[in-house]
């Protein structure tokens, strides 16, 4: 072969690998065989189809194996930078399709990704996978319902490095971008624009796809055509580049907004003019802490409107303008006061009203919301000389134009009437009210109850607790603790992680042991029926749920045993934390063991009464085997003795805050009669 022709091959196979990002590992299009992809043997099986091009399970298959899902596992992959997995399915009549991600070092399956809409053609999804330094495992889990003609289908997997917004729309499917179809107006894929080679811009030309709108069959004023990137699955900010040409006769209009999955919209650019003579690089700023898709919007006012067309769309975690404010950590305003006020301060210091107190283990007085030996804020009239005051409390500074959400817990005892005894307000930096966000109107009494409120304010601001009391006799003791200030709406959730359980919405997988007699778990809300036993309300916000034993239902000695779901085993150290309850004159043993196959392990135990608050245990431990956590609770010699769970979660170890890592500790003078 000559060199010319060695050189003419080259620039071709350049050209096309530009046109198409390389595939990594992971990728497959399943026309041979399943590229590594193995069915979960404690799951069913997927199957591949005999003439090639998919990967499927449908229920009667399923049916016959006697399971619900079936779950397909990657290869062990090793993403050092930033990856999208797009992925081509089919959903035919009832079912679900869910993306998860294994990581090797954790016990748990993290949900990135899930859908249930069926279709009678192909769909696509794109899920980014953020660069890291350990090997991971993507799960396909396909849930047909049960009933003839009801399948799950993969077509193709591509993994390609860079984000999911990312595109140059050479690929068949546009890397996920979709059209909102409009009678009239709609974006197509072209290819007969050629970008012109501006050197200030250092862009060859280029043949080949792009994304354009034309007005030529637009009937109705506004005619609107939108395009719409996937939806972000992970938070990224930074620079959004793309390529546009615009002609304009007699008006359209061009511009790009976001769109979070509550469809709330925020403005990222229009154009300066009306019309270019070729393509035009634009980069723009965006910040996604949340889910949402990026939208480029076209409208027209006439058939002579012109066109618009994109190309060549990318994203880098660089901001592009230097002037650009980074993105804000409004955790400057969190704090649970264990080691002081953190940023806010009192507005006079000589005759501070919020006292910053520590309550020790006790069964009369209640301690901290964290861990229940930590400290907290309390504003008390038997702190001042005077019989009344009005106490307020700054918070930092927060910049403007965000959504913020604030979350705070408060506790309240002996006020005769509620008003006043606390009031949150937003200041702006002047020192001057803006809004009162929130008051206390009614008060779960004696129980620490959490408080929700977002707001959003065009100039800088800070948070102010106040708390007033006008004379002795009306007023009693406000406290407050764990202020925590993220950006969003608080309506808007992730979901509870499989990491954690609070008991909200069910028992999260968890299960009880009713063999030999074994007494159960009861899951309720509020405060228990026996008195001077068992908590007035939950950890997690002071009126949900909570798992608890009720001794009237149990004899002394008699055990209930709740198992967690099978966790898979992990390389690396987890973190087990959960608060628990144990008040009451005769209450028993709570254990924590570990069941690996038939051999149980206690890692924790705790004996007779600990203290009328909730308090915070966290345990180290390791298994790299498929294990089981018990939490194992006996009765006590007399009816209190209830013993109460809440907020149970796993994180990756060791614990970085090992206030309760003692593994055994109590005493009780009825420990060996409850032993026998």
């Amino acid at each position: 072969m000559s060199s010319f022709f060695l050189c003419l091959h080259v620039l071709l196979l350049c050209g096309l690998l530009q046109a198409q990002k390389l595939l990594l590992p992971g990728s497959c299009s399943f026309e041979l065989d399943s590229c590594g992809y193995t069915s979960d043997p404690q799951s069913g099986s997927w199957s591949m189809n005999e003439e090639g091009h998919l990967i499927s399970v449908d229920s009667a298959l399923l049916k016959d194996q006697d399971q619900e899902q079936a779950v397909l596992v990657s290869p062990i992959l090793d993403p050092q930078d930033w990856s999208c997995v797009r992925m081509v399915y089919q959903i035919t009549g009832q079912g679900s399709l869910q993306v998860h991600l294994r990581p090797d070092s954790d016990n748990f399956d993290y949900l990135l990704w899930s859908s249930s809409a069926a279709s009678d053609s192909w769909l696509i999804s794109s899920v980014d996978l953020p660069n890291t330094t350990e090997p991971l495992q993507i799960l396909l889990s396909g849930r047909p319902e049960r009933g003839a003609g009801n399948s799950v289908a993969i077509f193709e997997i591509h993994i390609v490095p860079g984000y999911c917004i990312e595109c140059n729309f050479e690929e068949h499917h546009l890397c996920g971008y979709s059209n909102s179809w409009n009678p009239n107006v709609n974006w197509y894929v072209g290819g007969s624009f050629t970008r012109e080679n501006e050197a200030d811009l250092n862009h060859t030309n280029n043949r080949g796809h792009y994304m354009y709108v034309d007005s030529v069959y637009a009937k109705n004023f506004q005619e609107v055509a939108k395009l719409m990137s996937p939806m972000t699955t992970v938070p990224m900010s930074g620079c959004l580049s793309f390529f546009y040409h615009r002609d304009q006769e007699t008006g359209n209009i061009f511009c790009i907004f976001t769109r979070d999955q509550q469809g709330h919209y925020e403005d990222v650019w229009k154009p300066d003019v009306y019309s270019t003579a070729g393509w035009t690089h634009v980069s723009v700023d965006i910040k996604a802490p949340r889910p949402l898709e990026v939208v480029f919007e076209a409208a027209f006012n006439s058939a002579r409107g012109g066109y618009v067309a994109i190309d060549d769309i990318t994203f880098s975690p660089e901001f592009c303008h230097t002037d650009t404010e980074p993105s804000f950590d409004p955790s400057v305003a969190d704090c649970d006061f264990d080691r002081g006020l953190c940023l806010y301060h009192q507005e006079r210091e000589d005759s501070a009203v919020w006292k910053r107190v520590t309550v020790k283990p006790n069964a009369y007085r209640t301690g901290d919301h964290s861990t229940g030996t930590g400290s907290f804020l309390m504003a008390n009239t038997r702190f001042l000389s005077s019989p009344g005051y009005v106490g307020r409390l700054h918070g930092p500074l927060l910049p403007g134009n965000h959504r913020y959400c604030v979350r705070f817990f408060y506790l309240l005892q002996g006020f005769r009437s509620v008003d006043n005894a606390l009031v949150l307000y937003v200041y702006d930096d002047n020192n001057v009210a803006q809004e009162k966000v929130w008051s206390l109107s009614e008060a779960s009494r004696n129980v620490w109850t959490r408080m929700e409120i977002t707001y959003m304010k065009p100039m800088t601001t800070k948070l102010v607790f106040v708390s007033i009391c006008r004379n002795f006799w009306e007023c009693g003791m406000v406290a407050i603790d764990d202020i925590t200030v993220s950006l969003g709406n608080c309506q808007v959730t992730t979901g509870p992680l499989p990491t954690e359980c609070d008991f909200e919405d069910g028992v999260c997988g968890f299960i009880q042991d009713k063999s030999e007699d074994k007494a159960v778990w009861l899951r309720v809300r509020g405060h228990t029926p026996t008195s001077y036993t068992g908590p007035k309300g939950d950890h997690t916000t002071g009126v949900g749920h909570f798992l608890y034993i009720e001794a009237s239902l149990m004899r002394p000695g008699h055990k209930a045993l709740l198992l967690s779901p099978y966790l898979r085993g992990a390389s690396s150290p987890q973190c087990l934390i959960f608060f628990f309850h144990m008040y009451g004159s005769g209450t028993g043993i709570l254990s924590v063991l570990l069941r690996d196959g038939s051999r149980d392990t206690l890692l924790w135990r705790r004996r007779g009464e600990q203290s009328v608050s909730w308090m915070r245990a966290m345990i180290d431990y390791h298994c790299d085997v498929r294990h089981q956590i018990i939490f194992e609770a006996i009765r006590g010699p007399t009816l209190r003795s209830d013993i109460a769970l809440d907020d149970i979660s796993f994180k990756r170890g060791p614990c970085t805050d090992p206030t309760d890592v003692t593994p055994f500790s109590g005493s009780s003078e009825y420990f060996n009669e409850i032993e026998n």
